[in-house]
């Protein structure tokens, strides 16, 4: 992986032009035509589901047939790091909160720079930039839709809406990572059914597996002891109001006054980092539940303890696709999920999970109890989830069906 400057992320310019040019002539290797070179756009890379998405892409697209560029309006972080390939070039542009019409100067110069094959934004914050690749003169352009923005949780906004359809007749195509998206990109902004194209993320099944005997141990030394007969309960997630921790968490303290001996039995693993993570560690403290919940904050261990949970939790008010519940599923753990975005068309309620309303503390609690009440069934839809996960959301069927899109879009320019 190269970057466009030698210096942190946060302190880099706009890409130096003979680095970008030396890309643009790197089309002919070695007196063969080199591989189309496609550049995403995207707001920040840094840990999320989004830019997990686009890296594993990238990782397991094979090399032979396209190339890519990373271009972040705003800046890139070490998440960069987990890029595998050394040809992925990365800018940062630097975009400044609110209106910064400079920022479309620098991508248009990056643009007529890089002479990318194809332009592929994705959500909302990127759209725009099609108007820039449009003037920088990339003819094929793809648009995906991965969740909803943050201050619009289910696409109704008019302002938005109004922008998605005047930029419409700009997108070749469209990608919609979920059936609720992809109905909503036909119905209020439409979209052709022709230009539009459903891929759902996938998930790595080596990296995230079940345990190979019994459930690892969770690190947390912190936690009071538990006995043979425990049960955790796992979350993991961005710690802001969409993704609802907060819900999950009054939902859990309800499930302590609700099951017998729960304080012993029952523990909480909260993973994540965020502006809510002070305020949910006040309300353990408040409640007197320190030995029972887990807050760390950020880990680099996803995968291990996700092998020391028994019980997977999305309490999200809003989702497109759901990169952790695939992570959960590949990891055999069944899981509960609030019925919005993209969680139903991942979790087959009865057989792989639960699903629930979103906002709802009690109705999440009646979940889990049904859950932590009866284990073997716990076991068994976890076994269901691991073999639909391995069977229905692999990275190597993502790739086909985002190279699909990339080769029709080439065959029809």
């Amino acid at each position: 992986m190269s970057t466009a400057s030698n210096r942190a992320p946060a302190e880099a310019d706009a890409p130096r032009s003979a680095a970008v040019q030396g890309d643009a002539a790197g089309r002919v290797l070695h007196g063969h035509s080199a591989p189309p070179l496609v550049a995403h756009i995207i707001h920040r890379l840094d840990v999320g589901g989004m830019e997990n998405g686009l890296v594993n892409l990238i990782n397991h697209m094979p090399a032979d047939r396209y190339r890519h560029a990373i271009v972040c309006m705003t800046d890139y972080t070490d998440f960069s790091r987990n890029i595998r390939r050394d040809d992925v070039r990365l800018y940062g542009l630097h975009k400044r909160e609110g209106k910064d019409l400079g920022v479309h100067a620098r991508l248009w110069r990056v643009l007529r720079l890089l002479r990318p094959d194809i332009v592929h934004t994705r959500n909302l914050a990127t759209l725009e930039a099609q108007v820039t690749a449009a003037l920088a003169g990339v003819r094929r352009r793809v648009h995906g839709e991965h969740g909803w923005d943050v201050s619009d949780l289910d696409g109704s906004n008019a302002k938005n809406r109004r922008l998605r359809r005047l930029v419409r007749p700009l997108v070749g195509e469209y990608i919609a990572l979920s059936r609720q998206q992809l109905d909503y990109l036909q119905r209020a902004v439409l979209v052709s059914p022709l230009r539009l194209t459903h891929v759902c993320n996938g998930v790595d099944t080596g990296r995230f597996h079940p345990p190979s005997a019994g459930r690892e141990a969770l690190p947390a030394p912190e936690l009071a002891p538990a006995g043979d007969d425990a049960l955790v309960i796992g979350a993991a997630m961005r710690m802001q109001a969409v993704k609802g921790p907060d819900v999950l968490l009054e939902a859990f303290l309800a499930l302590l006054d609700r099951v017998p001996d729960a304080r012993r039995r029952l523990r909480l693993a909260l993973i994540g980092d965020g502006p809510m993570l002070p305020g949910l560690r006040r309300r353990v403290e408040a409640a007197g539940a320190a030995g029972t919940v887990w807050l760390p904050g950020m880990r680099g261990d996803v995968p291990a303890l996700m092998r020391a949970m028994d019980l997977f939790v999305v309490p999200s008010h809003a989702e497109g696709i759901c990169n952790t519940i695939l992570e959960a599923m590949a990891s055999g753990l069944p899981v509960i999920a609030t019925e919005v975005g993209g969680n139903p068309d991942l979790v087959v309620p009865g057989v792989t999970g639960t699903l629930v309303p979103a906002g709802d503390p009690q109705r999440l609690a009646d979940a889990l109890e049904q859950g932590v009440r009866d284990v073997e069934r716990l076991r068994a839809q976890g076994r269901a989830a691991r073999d639909l996960a391995a069977r229905s959301f692999s990275l190597s069927a993502m790739v086909e069906g985002y190279m699909a899109v990339y080769d029709r879009i080439l065959a029809r320019a």
